[in-house]
């Protein structure tokens, strides 16, 4: 970040905003390049091209194959079930939180996001300690299942019900977004009008919500698609193969001889994924519903008796998806061994012990999830001030490509990109170096994964400044670069700090991208918790789970409480 001061600071000396955007463009646009849009491109030569000739060799193969077919049909039903349980639980969320006059509400959104936060893997573990027949929480209250119960997870309505659970925040996020834009009035007007009850709901406020439920709709079908650590601890062992699980079974077992029909499957996927996005734009298309004017208050349905109820159902419902799976996560960490049932007489901190003292491999997962994670928050943030600049700032077709192909990698689902990665980067041209099994293809990965959130409130800063301070500090003689390194820096710091934070959350925990990267010695947390559980040591992997959510949790609270200070809109939970 100081080389590019330095450098911003020699360059605003003598050239105007305009010339100087216009030079820092292309500088910005290289990084972009290498990590959103080369990846893809090889991708797509991979299975598209055999020894350097086109060819649909690997395409046939895998069109032709049965299992690809019944591995689709398995994502589509579990990504389509799973989506309709999120709409549900963050629909009804969201509409009682932005509408009516329910209490708490600061408390019941934080909680209401903690299970986005959680990673995954985490979730599916939580849910399988919760309701197998060796569950240390029901054992220890005398309610487990008899002992050689089938596993109810282990199928395809129970990865449907944890994907439903995972993204109900990104329906509640973005529905709740338009929400709060209905106006009072015109909901008055229209009560005046006649409308009441399901009338009002039905014919004023869904219409007048509809883009926020599509796009969350869309929103959490794509991510359920390329979801991998619920897909994968539920999937595998219950042999419910989905896409994201059969491309990690092929690169298991034939490794990179295996990388042309993976890239085809991957392609599949993105195909999909870009399908559910064109639809939702479709659907937008058809929708014009507009508001006159600006929102002056909210509207706050009064519930009157049946306040206390609906609030009771809420808190429920969150200790049934958040805090019992939880609870059984922690019980199994302090039994002595999985399946023996939890007592005062032989509760155990030997699990937490071993992780973080002892195992090396759990030591050696928190230093790379916490390098990798530090070290994606810090480049990104470096990245993001300069190129946020020149996107609000200076809007062209340029730009606008830009900031479409920031989301590319974010957009497609983490196995996608990882497969891409992979390609690119095993054997790097003209430098003849290979990414592939060390650590800097992860970080890689993250960097392309991860732009967009560490973009998107540091360019939400830079549109609420008011131009006029830039301008007069132009009019005084300041070059862009000293306006950016006293005027605009320290004004987007804020907004930076909190990009950089969600940054390092969400890298901290991942495992869609770096289940497929990862090699020995160079696990992550997100690995660690899902080969721990996959080799049958479910009490370490749950000491290892437990820590992270107590990660989670603290940051999350941080952010909370500095939520005063950073500027509206970066923190996704407050209004």
């Amino acid at each position: 970040m100081q080389a590019v001061e330095r450098w911003l600071a020699t360059s605003g000396g003598n050239m105007g905003g305009n010339r100087f955007s216009d030079r820092l463009l292309p500088l910005l646009f290289v990084p972009v390049i290498f990590i959103s849009v080369l990846p893809m491109l090889r991708l797509a030569a991979e299975g598209l091209f055999v020894q350097g000739m086109p060819s649909l060799d690997y395409v046939r193969d895998v069109m032709e194959s049965s299992q690809t077919w019944r591995a689709t049909a398995h994502s589509l039903y579990t990504a389509a079930l799973g989506t309709v349980i999120s709409v549900l639980i963050g629909g009804a969320f969201a509409f009682l939180v932005a509408l009516t006059d329910i209490r708490a509400k600061a408390a019941l959104v934080f909680c209401f996001m903690i299970p986005m936060m959680i990673p995954p893997q985490i979730t599916a573990l939580a849910w399988v300690q919760l309701t197998g027949p060796s569950s240390a929480l029901l054992n220890a209250i005398g309610m487990a299942p008899a002992l050689g119960s089938p596993q109810p997870l282990y199928s395809a309505e129970g990865i449907a019900l944890l994907l439903g659970i995972q993204h109900a925040s990104i329906v509640f996020l973005t529905l709740r977004a338009n929400l709060r834009l209905l106006p009072r009035e015109q909901v008055e007007a229209a009560r005046l009008a006649g409308a009441r009850g399901g009338r009002l709901w039905w014919q004023v406020i869904l219409p007048l919500t509809s883009p926020g439920l599509i796009a969350g709709t869309a929103m959490a079908f794509v991510t359920a698609l390329g979801n991998f650590g619920i897909q994968a601890m539920l999937g595998i062992p219950g042999n419910y193969i989905t896409l994201p699980t059969l491309i990690y079974r092929k690169l298991s077992s034939f490794g990179p001889a295996a990388l042309g029909e993976v890239s085809v499957l991957a392609m599949l996927i993105g195909v999909i994924a870009v399908i559910g996005v064109l639809l939702h734009h479709h659907l937008l298309g058809k929708r014009d519903y507009r508001l006159m004017g600006v929102v002056g208050r909210p509207l706050d349905i009064r519930l009157g008796a049946r306040r206390i109820v609906i609030e009771i159902l809420l808190w429920a419902v969150l200790v049934a998806i958040l805090v019992v799976p939880l609870m059984a996560l922690v019980a199994t960490s302090l039994v002595p061994a999985f399946g023996v049932r939890l007592g005062f007489d032989n509760f155990s901190f030997d699990a937490f012990y071993q992780v973080l003292f002892v195992q090396p491999a759990t030591i050696r997962a928190f230093h790379n999830s916490l390098l990798l994670s530090v070290g994606a928050a810090i480049v990104l943030v470096g990245m993001c001030l300069p190129l946020a600049y020149v996107i609000v700032r200076r809007p062209s077709r340029l730009t606008k490509l830009v900031n479409l192909l920031v989301e590319i990698p974010y957009a497609l689902p983490g196995v996608v990109l990882a497969i891409a990665c992979i390609l690119l980067f095993i054997r790097i041209p003209v430098l003849d170096i290979s990414l592939y099994g060390t650590l800097a293809i992860i970080f890689v990965a993250y960097l392309a994964r991860f732009l967009i959130i560490a973009l998107r409130p540091v360019m939400n800063s830079f549109m609420q400044l008011d131009p006029a301070l830039e301008e007069a500090a132009q009019a005084c003689g300041a070059g862009i670069g000293r306006r950016l390194r006293d005027i605009l820096l320290p004004l987007a710091a804020p907004a930076a700090a909190a990009g950089a934070l969600l940054v390092f959350l969400t890298a901290f925990n991942e495992l869609t991208v770096s289940a497929l990267l990862w090699s020995a010695g160079n696990e992550t947390l997100g690995v660690l918790i899902f080969n721990l559980d996959d080799s049958g040591d479910s009490v370490l992997a749950s000491a290892v789970a437990v820590l992270v959510v107590g990660v989670v949790v603290a940051l999350m609270t941080g952010f909370q409480l500095a939520s005063r200070h950073l500027p509206k809109g970066v923190i996704p939970w407050q209004s």
